[in-house]
């Protein structure tokens, strides 16, 4: 009976800004370490016992995010799948499950969310390995982790009747919402409360009967989205009219809340957190003597209980005690460590003025790569691109702008009209307002290129799509 990891890769990258966006959410993001938090995910699964290739959950604009950062790591998921709109966690499981039903009759799901932290990972595979045993029983287990702290930030997991012969594994009595710190002081008195993770292990085809018992119409909806699902290269789209009709409802009010099947696994030394929060972030990093958690180029002098974090410039700070201030390379957060919530208002504001700067980064990525904004102004625009070997953009066209391209590293294959062309280090082309092209690296490293536009419209809707890789381009 083999697990199968199911990794739930939603997000809107509201409580880590000014790193995390809208379209760039934490878990594609290197907070605690070399790798990205959804890369952390997978590679945990390697130690598990019976464990298949993951199934992964994500929506269309983060669709290549997952796939490049799974292919770094060299991990080959079963299936990418993709929402068409968001609908919370029982719809995404459901989705997961029938799948891997199609795989096998008897396989149990490992539900993980991808943007949570684990340091203890040989904790993880013992806890994981043990759940699936009790999911072979016939319950759906939920990972409860044992508090530390009266945190309020977390909903909690009452235990009831100890299952027989396992001392770690209880009969869920109830969940229970975020408490207020009064009440979260008192479960941590009474003991026998958990926090509540948001990973499980779970039969699938049990959950599917629980789910048609409890939420019929999620099933019903989920069932007809991968019947009628499309594969569009490595993807699998499920049918928009089907997945939108599912109610929009966590696993927990669909299914666990209802359940008498319901179970929570004891777990210790996971390190686990799930980072709701630049605190968050703060409490589990290495600090020095002053309590200061200091990340990238940064100067303090007086400096207290502080996190401060530069990804591409000198900060200096002086004179401050229980900060947090996070630099980017186009905002940058200075916020009391006890008001860091308070973020998602500032997101707030950059919506309802419609900026970028909660949506992307000044660098984004592309399935074929990325590009950067370096300068700008009035009729012209400065970009950094970068392609990866083998990769190309789309054959495409421009009605309002010109472009000049300068190759610094790399080789690079030029589509400009009429005529295909090889670039090298140090030479440049230029690409005429509404001639087609196309920019392809045909070699085996990355393909830098400084990108020179001018024009009277300079906007990335000013793109025709004659041909493309990835499945943009236009429609007849």
């Amino acid at each position: 009976m083999n697990i199968h990891p199911v990794i739930l890769c939603g997000g809107s990258g509201t409580r880590l800004w000014p790193m995390s966006r809208g379209g760039y959410p934490k878990q594609y993001l290197r907070l605690t370490g070399e790798n990205t938090l959804v890369q952390q995910t997978v590679l945990r699964l390697r130690g598990i016992k019976n464990v298949a290739a993951p199934i992964v959950v994500t929506n269309n604009d983060q669709r290549f995010l997952v796939a490049e950062q799974l292919r770094q790591v060299d991990i080959a998921p079963a299936s990418i799948v993709l929402e068409p709109v968001s609908r919370n966690t029982a719809p995404a499981i459901a989705v997961a499950a029938l799948a891997a039903m199609r795989e096998s009759a008897e396989a149990i799901l490992l539900v993980l969310p991808s943007d949570h932290v684990i340091t203890g990972e040989t904790a993880f595979v013992e806890a994981a390995e043990a759940a699936a045993e009790i999911a072979k029983h016939g319950y759906l287990v939920t990972f409860g982790i044992a508090p530390t702290e009266p945190h309020t930030g977390y909903g909690y997991i009452r235990a009831g009747a100890q299952l027989d012969g396992d001392t770690h594994a209880f009969a869920v009595d109830a969940f229970v919402e975020k408490p207020d710190e009064a009440t979260a002081q008192r479960f941590l008195r009474e003991g026998g409360y958990f926090w509540n993770s948001g990973m499980f292990m779970l039969q699938a085809s049990i959950f599917m009967e629980e789910l048609r018992l409890y939420a019929p119409e999620i099933a019903a909806q989920a069932e007809l989205a991968l019947d009628g699902a499309q594969l569009d290269n490595d993807f699998t789209r499920l049918d928009a009219k089907a997945f939108a009709a599912c109610p929009n409802v966590s696993i927990d009010h669909a299914v666990m809340e209802k359940t008498k099947r319901a179970a929570v696994i004891a777990t210790t030394n996971l390190g686990w957190n799930d980072i709701g929060s630049w605190t968050a972030l703060a409490d589990i990093a290495e600090h020095d003597a002053q309590g200061n958690a200091l990340l990238g180029d940064v100067l303090t002098e007086a400096m207290s209980n502080s996190y401060v974090r530069a990804e591409h410039r000198l900060v200096a700070a002086i004179g401050l005690d229980n900060v947090v201030i996070i630099e980017t390379a186009d905002a940058v957060l200075v916020a009391n460590r006890d008001q860091v919530q308070d973020v998602k208002k500032i997101v707030a504001q950059l919506n309802a003025a419609g900026r970028h700067e909660s949506v992307t980064h000044r660098r984004v990525a592309r399935p074929w790569g990325s590009y950067e904004g370096i300068d700008g102004g009035d009729r012209f625009q400065v970009k950094r691109i970068v392609v990866r070997p083998g990769a190309q953009l789309s054959l495409q066209m421009h009605h309002h702008r010109a472009e000049h391209w300068v190759v610094v590293k790399g080789t690079a294959l030029v589509t400009n009209g009429e005529n295909e062309i090889i670039l090298t280090e140090n030479q440049s082309t230029y690409i005429p307002l509404g001639i087609t092209h196309r920019l392809k690296n045909p070699g085996k490293i990355p393909l830098e290129l400084i990108e020179v536009q001018s024009g009277a419209y300079l906007g990335e809707d000013d793109i025709v799509r004659f041909e493309d890789t990835y499945g943009r381009a236009e429609k007849a």
